[in-house]
């Protein structure tokens, strides 16, 4: 089995190579860690005490380990902890918000790579963020002796479905799986579906509504206020984690309410960071003067003018959200891509405007419609038409953002159970060895 999926992957990379070269060559992706991808040089451990290796893909999946990495370091300070990702965005978040702690690329799913990787680690547990099926990786971990979790486990309808169709080619892959904390009920019911062992599946929560910050006041909401040049008179719409198109609809929806909020300013933050010079140069070509949070001295330079601040950086997006009166949450307002976290803005008590397209959170928008705490849009003319009439009736917006920021606070739990999982794991495997 671990060779045919090496002459897969290899099949596919062949295939995809023309597109893989041209993303390299053009915005310098995949160029970085191939040592560690294709060859799993993964940092090698010292000393012999349990590790846990937490595998996140990408900027999301790092950044939703910040409070069960705060809960386990409580626990068991005596732990190693390492991360890695696939993606380059996903490594400088981590880097840049677990400085202490050994961050790297993961193994390609190559038998050789993992079995490296695996050796050189030596981890008690790998514990794979959300839904990472690879089958070397997994069997790897298991014949080194290590356990494998899922956490914060996460199947969609449609990857549930897709999955189901080759669920024979993993069936040994998903009995090797020794837990997974799924989110919910629902998600927990297809992972048995798709073959986990009933025994080995656990609703802990979504650690997305953990540790959330949900005061406006903190320190770096507060700093971007400031050196953003953001006064307490002005109104702010936040659009964020938005994706092609979806800044379009923003900037119309903030012209439009413009004249009748002179003080409105927008605030975008696009999803991913290979965009962020052609926004730039798309704005300023829209007639605007654009302020970029990545050059600080443009953004203390004071003008009449009202100006369009992008957020160019990465990792900030959760400070942000705390400047919002109206928050939009990317994408959402086209197929095809399933919405970004709408909780992260809700638990500062904006107003909270989505789109249509929300699959891959709908629990958190059947919770917050059904408080009366969010409100979804269609398109994007209705996007503009829901700015304008919380503009209009701040009262309104005002109940609205309290209803979805107490239905966020009251998720809080789901950290604390999922470490209670990777302890009961960790203890196990230190038993039995």
């Amino acid at each position: 089995m671990p060779y045919l999926l090496n002459l897969l992957y290899v099949a596919l990379l062949v295939a995809f190579a023309p597109i893989l070269f041209w993303k390299g060559w053009k915005n310098g992706k995949y160029r970085a860690g191939w040592s560690e991808k294709f060859l799993g040089k993964a940092p090698k451990r010292i000393g012999d005490r349990p590790c846990v290796w937490f595998h996140a893909v990408s900027v999301g999946e790092v950044l939703l380990l910040k409070p069960i990495l705060v809960d386990l370091a409580r626990r068991r300070p005596d732990w190693h902890v390492v991360i890695s990702t696939t993606t380059t965005t996903g490594l400088a978040v981590a880097r840049r918000t677990f400085p202490d702690l050994v961050t790297f690329y993961a193994p390609l799913d190559f038998s050789w790579a993992t079995r490296r990787a695996m050796a050189r680690v030596r981890p008690t547990l790998l514990a794979l963020v959300e839904l990472e099926l690879w089958p070397n990786l997994i069997a790897a971990a298991k014949h080194s002796g290590a356990r494998v979790a899922i956490i914060n486990g996460r199947l969609s309808g449609r990857s549930h479905r897709g999955y189901r169709k080759i669920r024979w080619a993993l069936r040994k892959t998903l009995w090797r799986i020794d837990t997974v904390a799924a989110q919910t009920e629902e998600y927990a019911s297809r992972f048995v579906d798709l073959g986990v062992p009933d025994p080995h599946v656990r609703v802990t929560g979504s650690v997305k509504y953990d540790g959330l910050e949900s005061s406006r006041t903190n320190g770096r909401t507060a700093g971007l206020r400031k050196e953003l040049g953001l006064s307490s008179a002005d109104l702010i719409f936040v659009a964020g984690s938005t994706m092609e198109g979806e800044e379009e609809a923003a900037l119309a929806a903030y012209r439009r309410a413009l004249s009748r909020h002179p003080r409105l300013r927008l605030v975008l933050v696009p999803r991913h960071a290979e965009r962020f010079e052609k926004l730039a140069s798309w704005l300023t070509g829209e007639g605007l003067r654009v302020i970029r949070r990545s050059q600080p001295g443009v953004i203390h330079r004071r003008s009449h003018e009202p100006a369009v601040i992008l957020i160019d950086t990465l990792g900030e997006l959760s400070a942000v959200w705390g400047l919002a009166d109206v928050a939009f949450v990317g994408g959402s307002l086209f197929p095809g891509r399933g919405g970004q976290n709408m909780m992260e803005a809700a638990a500062y008590g904006p107003s909270v405007i989505f789109g249509p397209h929300t699959s891959n959170f709908k629990e958190a928008v059947e919770g917050l419609l059904a408080r009366g705490g969010a409100r979804r849009v269609a398109d994007a003319e209705e996007l503009a038409s829901a700015l304008a009439e919380d503009l209009d009736d701040p009262e309104t917006a005002s109940r609205r953002g309290a209803a979805g920021r107490e239905f966020v606070l009251a998720q809080d739990g789901a950290s604390v159970r999922t470490v209670a999982e990777l302890d009961r794991l960790v203890s196990g495997a230190n038993v039995r060895r």
